[in-house]
């Protein structure tokens, strides 16, 4: 075998000594899927129909009798979506975000209302055959008086109100510290995780800068994920 000066050999048998450079395979772009990072499991949290492990982002379905809400996997919360299951007693909450630019509330209103802070969420509760309204504090979901009069006003000045699902939705109301103003309908789950926000970081009277960090990246991907109204999308 010939050999270079330094001892290399050369001529065809070099090829099987030089180190290969490896091309990445082309993907199926219908294979990529099972390439990408999974959604972790929560340890220990189940699905309360199936018990089936949720992954930490998971749908959740409304037991209307007991007001309460439940953690489902994904086949089950298809079996109560859109039509709810066992009488209406089951309802799937919907993950569809809104938010109207538009919405006419005006300060008058806001202040009949009597909300100590700057947010609070309405939503229409089945077993009463209501409105109700509550507001986030540290200990939690606190009801506050509705009017029924300034509640038919908004029902009457917004189409995204009377659109809204009986004990699913909600309308979020937002008035941050620059003084302007956000409603949304939401999900009423994405309610009570503003609830629990609040009730982890809030601190002292006014809540401390973690708190309110912590509320405004909340209400930005709450923006991140809306839409405009239907009526908007035909304009």
């Amino acid at each position: 075998m010939d050999r270079r000066a330094n001892g290399s050999p050369v001529g065809g048998l070099g090829r099987f000594l030089t180190p290969r450079v490896m091309q990445a395979p082309e993907i199926a772009p219908n294979l990529r899927r099972f390439l990408e990072p999974r959604k972790r499991a929560v340890p220990g949290e189940r699905c309360e129909f199936c018990t089936e492990l949720v992954y930490d982002e998971h749908p959740h379905v409304v037991n209307v009798e007991t007001r309460s809400l439940m953690c489902a996997c994904r086949g089950c919360f298809l079996l109560f979506a859109p039509d709810g299951a066992a009488a209406g007693k089951y309802l799937a909450v919907p993950d569809d975000v809104t938010l109207d630019p538009e919405f006419r509330l005006t300060d008058g209103q806001w202040e009949v209302l009597q909300i100590p802070v700057a947010m609070a969420f309405f939503f229409h509760q089945s077993d009463l055959g209501r409105a109700v309204a509550f507001y986030p504090s540290p200990a939690g979901a606190t009801e506050s008086l509705l009017p029924l009069d300034t509640w038919d006003e908004l029902v009457a000045a917004n189409a995204v109100v009377r659109d809204m699902l009986p004990d699913v939705q909600a309308l979020l109301v937002y008035r941050p510290r620059d003084g302007a103003r956000q409603c949304f309908i939401v999900p009423i789950d994405a309610c009570y995780q503003l609830v629990g926000l609040i009730r982890r970081y809030w601190k002292g009277f006014d809540g401390g800068q973690e708190a309110w960090a912590a509320i405004e990246a909340f209400f930005a991907g709450l923006t991140d994920r809306s839409r405009p109204p239907r009526a908007a999308l035909h304009v």
